[in-house]
């Protein structure tokens, strides 16, 4: 009983769509050609009515075939449907959408048949998502505030189709939280890896917008040459280096056999209570694992000045501010929704899928705030 009601509800509207263009269009004929039917146009030039041609016009209801009248001179399109449309703006909308959430271009012309009985090819789908170019332009050229507390830079891979084969193309990303805990993704920026000078064009882009870091407290880091470079544009903001990073290359130079027990003497260097048990903490480290590990216990206490930055922030804030994880959770998104692609035909589409994932998250984070960060100020 449902389906009937349901069928016979989008049938019926189906049909009365239908006849609403078909007489539309007759009426914009009868109107160009000076008389209706059964009217004679004594006295004026003739304008000869020509019979009808027929195109399909797919809309949330199904798809509608269409009588579109014309005379020897023209056609006429019923208002609102352009020159080679072929299917309605809601239509459009749901395949950009069905496809910037995370389903497939082969997948999604399925899901739309579903509804329209219309069957949309992988490259009618990335025809359409070309739409969001615009959309990206904008973002990039976009005037930032100045109010920023904590900026966040890290990178993610993804790989690219090339004329030389599959490449890996990295993409740079700031993220940045105000002091009343709302947050923005920035900005980002395609590059061939994470050297000092692609992070300095991202930076200097930043500053260019309007970010001029006069409110900036910290800049969080995966521990990249960027550190060096925000160094250089932000000169008067602490930095911090991401804990979880350093424990990653800490651990795979470890042997199995001291792995459990390296991992506890490091961690309790971000766990303890103060900067200075952090150093003592450190200190302990290095006495234990300096003769078995010498260059981890080097490399930890060249870095360490970074690592313990967070310490001079807000207590509320030390566990937020000692890793990257809040950048690293947009980065699961961006994996998840790009993994169905396998491999992405060009840049062009790897900034439209970017670009669609970081708007989602601009747009959610609104009128949502870190709650840590609220409670802090």
């Amino acid at each position: 009983m449902k389906e009937t009601f349901w069928g016979d509800l989008y049938g019926q509207t189906r049909q009365a769509w239908q006849r609403f263009f078909q007489l539309q269009s007759e009426r914009q004929r009868d109107r160009f050609t000076g008389w209706g039917w059964h009217e004679r146009g004594a006295g004026k030039r003739r304008r000869y009515r020509n019979d009808y041609y027929e195109r399909d016009f797919v809309t949330c209801f199904g798809t509608i075939r269409l009588r579109i009248a014309r005379t020897r001179e023209r056609s006429f399109l019923p208002s609102g449907l352009r020159r080679f449309q072929r299917r309605a703006e809601q239509v459009s909308l749901l395949i950009r959408e069905a496809f910037l959430r995370g389903i497939s271009t082969r997948q999604v012309g399925r899901v739309v048949a579903t509804l329209t009985g219309e069957t949309v090819s992988a490259q009618t789908v990335s025809k359409l998502t070309r739409d969001l170019d615009e959309a990206v332009r904008q973002f990039h050229q976009a005037r930032l505030g100045d109010d920023y507390a904590y900026l966040f830079l890290d990178g993610v891979s993804l790989r690219v189709r090339r004329p030389t084969g599959r490449k890996r193309v990295h993409m740079l990303v700031a993220y940045g939280v105000r002091r009343d805990g709302r947050r923005q993704l920035l900005a980002f920026v395609h590059s061939q890896g994470e050297s000092q000078a692609e992070w300095e064009g991202l930076l200097q882009d930043l500053y260019q917008r309007g970010l001029e870091g006069r409110h900036l407290g910290l800049i969080v880091t995966d521990g990249c040459p960027g550190l060096a470079t925000a160094q250089t544009v932000y000169p008067r903001v602490r930095h911090q280096r991401c804990w979880v990073h350093k424990m990653h290359n800490i651990l795979e130079k470890v042997r199995k056999s001291d792995y459990d027990q390296v991992k506890r003497d490091a961690q309790a260097i971000y766990l303890a209570e103060s900067r200075p048990r952090a150093e003592a903490a450190f200190r302990n480290f290095r006495a234990r694992w300096r003769r078995a590990y010498g260059s981890v216990v080097r490399r930890l206490e060249r870095d360490l000045p970074e690592l313990l930055s967070f310490f001079a922030m807000p207590r509320h804030l030390w566990r937020k501010l000692r890793t990257t994880n809040v950048i690293e959770r947009c980065f699961v998104e961006v994996r998840r929704r790009t993994r169905p692609m396998v491999c992405f035909v060009n840049v062009e589409s790897v900034d439209r899928i970017i670009y669609s994932i970081f708007h989602r998250f601009n747009l959610e984070w609104r009128t949502r705030t870190l709650s840590l960060i609220t409670q802090a100020a």
